[in-house]
């Protein structure tokens, strides 16, 4: 299994970077640009910067972080939050992010996920997908930060999103999320067997092996949070750990 990505998830509301329990119970964490090129100069492939308030207020607050990030950091930078329109996603690119994450906009209009791809290509749009544990099976796909139903099967949702052009999965587990119980391996392996773009599992990360179980399930990408913010690992030991299971990952 080649290329597994350790993507540190910063999760900003205001000017904080923050972190929570299943996307809730929020406490500050630091500045997020601080956070970002320690994260960088330790290797991470990839950033993720979510705005996690950005839905319930409308917008996307975070250009200027952005801005400043990217005149510093020379990984891909995926922005998430309250992107919902083709304008919004252009003033991320503009600012220097490479993808978008899209979930409540796409979930009100599937056809936006279309028009990015056509406009900016199928690499720049991720579909950010919030899962939540059906007490009868499956997983129901939340939006505004797992706060609202929206009545769609995850695998559905998701293979009509991958048909619209979406090129990538951030895959996010409510349930685990901020537990250290481990990553959804039931829920990144049923969206992997469906679907051939890359897969990010985020939520739960807790010990070494949740990184294997998560790569076998069908995870390229990893993002993890809580586990970096509170300096239970660093992403050189993560990535030991992953050559140690037998994973690639880059150096």
């Amino acid at each position: 299994m080649a290329g597994i990505r350790i993507i540190p998830r910063l999760d900003i509301k205001g000017p904080h970077l923050i972190k929570g329990i299943h996307l809730e119970g929020l406490r500050v964490v630091g500045d997020p640009h601080v956070f970002a090129l320690g994260y960088y100069s330790q290797g991470a492939d990839e950033l993720v910067f979510m705005d996690i308030v950005a839905s319930l207020y409308q917008r996307n607050n975070l250009a200027g972080i952005i801005e400043r990030a990217a005149d510093q950091i020379y990984v891909p930078i995926t922005v998430g939050g309250g992107i919902r329109s083709l304008h919004d996603v252009r003033t991320m690119l503009c600012s220097g992010a490479d993808k978008v994450a899209i979930n409540t906009a796409a979930v009100a209009r599937p056809g936006l996920i279309a028009e990015v791809c056509e406009r900016f290509g199928s690499q720049c749009m991720v579909l950010s997908v919030e899962a939540k544990r059906r007490s009868g099976g499956g997983w129901e796909a939340f939006v505004d930060n797992g706060r609202e139903h929206t009545g769609l099967d995850v695998v559905a949702w998701v293979r009509q999103a991958v048909a619209l052009g979406a090129g990538e999965i951030m895959l996010t587990s409510v349930d685990q999320e901020g537990t250290r119980k481990g990553f959804d391996v039931d829920l990144v392996r049923t969206v992997a067997d469906c679907v051939t773009v890359p897969i990010i599992a985020s939520g739960g990360y807790g010990r070494p092996s949740d990184l294997q179980q998560a790569a076998e399930a069908g995870a390229s990408g990893l993002a993890i949070a809580d586990a970096l913010h509170w300096q239970r690992a660093t992403i050189a030991e993560l990535k030991a750990h992953a050559r140690a299971a037998g994973l690639e990952v880059r150096p």
